[in-house]
């Protein structure tokens, strides 16, 4: 059949469980098509056409609706198919694939075409999007949307889907969305995927969708030269996904088959970059590795005629962090800056996403001291990530980075509060001439007040000198 020529090679899997839409009143105007559809039914004599001043809204009228039905679908897999009324002019119209299917040169005329590769609720949210010009997504269901967008070239849905899903992106869902956006062809959505798990890659690699992807993306992230993970995450992660993977293919969790799933992908681990203690407790002891292995690595840690290894040598970059200063001076003045348990804290908000991976604090002015601080993160009040950590000032007027157990992420254009505790040498260095904005390479920060801030700090002076970033 004409369709099957645009077919993509393969459908979604989602991602999430979450549901939102990106139309006001949803329910309400299903409500409405529905109650339409059933007086229509009803009235199918009367001048119903008159109720509706635009084309838009009459050609509303007829989504989902038997009336003047000219094709049916049964859309999904076996045991689970809806068999849905269409209207070809209108498909035509709306779909290039349908145009093809209905009026091309290889048209068939079929009042019922199968549909098993597309869930209902996607095919259905594709034919609102032509019927009534409507997107209406869902996260459990925008990469099946997608599919069925792209394989009946819709250009505009698909490119809301793309967008929906670089709005909902996170660590969570990452990898799966950056094997969909591979198999779909989308390079930007793949760049925003990479971005994300580059950043916050432990967290990535930790997630319930890293087991879901397949053995290619699986080998493209083991790959990733910025990986910003320690190598025992990494190996830890792979584990969990040959589990997954036994568990696909129907096979025993064995050590044994964990090892075979994972094939050539194992020497795509760092395991010699490890801390050798990690090694020696984790990997080593794993049962994965072959005992030649692991001698192996055992003789590259601590020999100095180092064995030929299979394993990568060679410890991954990562990310360089980089630094926004919001101050142009700094001082320090006798009993000028106490801190007594008292908070300092300032807004930010940036033009495009980051990763906020901790802060650069000033120290103690008068000599040497250790000091302990609590440094917190909080979107609209509510805490995004904090932690309590020593860090040791040297009396220079230099910064100390304080760092978060992962780096948080940061939407663009919304106001975030950073915070810190200090508790330490009283006499500090301060900031001064502060900035209401900063560029950083391609990030522009803005700062503003914090009614959090009860020690002093603002725009223009007082602590947290620094936001380390990734982008």
């Amino acid at each position: 059949m004409a369709a099957q020529l645009f077919a993509v090679s393969k459908p979604p899997t989602t991602p999430s469980s979450s549901c939102s839409t990106t139309t006001v009143q949803q329910e309400e105007q299903q409500n409405v098509t529905n109650n339409n559809s059933s007086s229509i039914g009803a009235q199918s004599c009367c001048n119903w056409q008159g109720l509706y001043p635009s084309i838009r809204e009459r050609n509303s009228v007829m989504f989902n609706n038997e009336m003047m039905a000219d094709v049916h679908f049964v859309v999904g897999p076996p045991g689970g198919t809806q068999r849905l009324p269409g209207h070809k002019y209108v498909l035509a119209v709306g779909s290039s694939v349908f145009h093809a299917m209905f009026y091309g040169e290889l048209a068939e005329d079929q009042d019922e075409i199968r549909i098993p590769d597309v869930e209902p609720p996607s095919f259905l949210a594709m034919m609102k999007y032509i019927y009534c010009d409507e997107i209406d997504l869902c996260a459990d269901t925008v990469l099946a949307t997608l599919y069925a967008a792209k394989k009946y070239i819709v250009p505009h849905l698909a490119r809301a889907c793309v967008n929906f899903l670089e709005t909902s992106l996170s660590a969570k869902n990452a990898c799966v969305l950056l094997s969909q956006s591979c198999l779909f062809e989308e390079p930007d959505l793949t760049q925003r995927c990479w971005e994300v798990i580059d950043a916050q890659a432990e967290l990535a690699l930790r997630s319930e969708g890293f087991c879901d992807i397949d053995i290619q993306t699986l080998e493209s992230i083991l790959r990733r030269e910025t990986l910003n993970a320690k190598e025992m995450v990494v190996f830890e992660a792979a584990l969990n996904w040959a589990e997954a993977e036994c568990q696909r293919q129907e096979l025993p969790p064995t050590i044994e088959n964990k090892r075979v799933v994972l094939g050539k992908a194992i020497y795509l681990i760092r395991i010699p970059t490890m801390v050798l203690e990690d090694f020696a407790n984790g990997a080593a002891q794993s049962g994965v590795l072959t005992l030649n292995e692991t001698n192996d690595i055992f003789l590259w840690f601590t020999a100095a005629n180092k064995p030929e290894l299979l394993f990568c040598t060679k410890p991954r970059k990562g990310l360089a962090p980089q630094r926004c200063h919001r101050f142009q001076s700094c001082a320090y003045r006798s009993n000028q800056w106490r801190y007594r348990g008292r908070c300092d804290s300032i807004q930010f908000a940036v033009d495009k996403r980051v990763f906020i991976a901790g802060f650069g604090l000033y120290g103690s002015s008068c000599g040497s001291a250790e000091y302990s601080a609590k440094i917190e993160l909080k979107r609209q009040g509510v805490p995004m990530a904090q932690r309590i950590i020593k860090y040791f000032s040297d009396g220079s007027s230099s910064t100390f980075a304080v760092w978060f157990d992962h780096p948080v992420q940061i939407e663009p254009d919304t106001f975030y509060t950073a915070s810190v505790v200090l508790d330490g040498n009283e006499l500090s260095y301060f900031g001064q001439e502060g900035m209401t904005e900063v560029q950083c390479g391609k990030v522009t920060f803005q700062f503003q007040c914090s009614s959090d801030s009860t020690n002093g700090t603002g725009v223009q002076g007082g602590q947290i000198p620094e936001l380390i970033f990734y982008a």
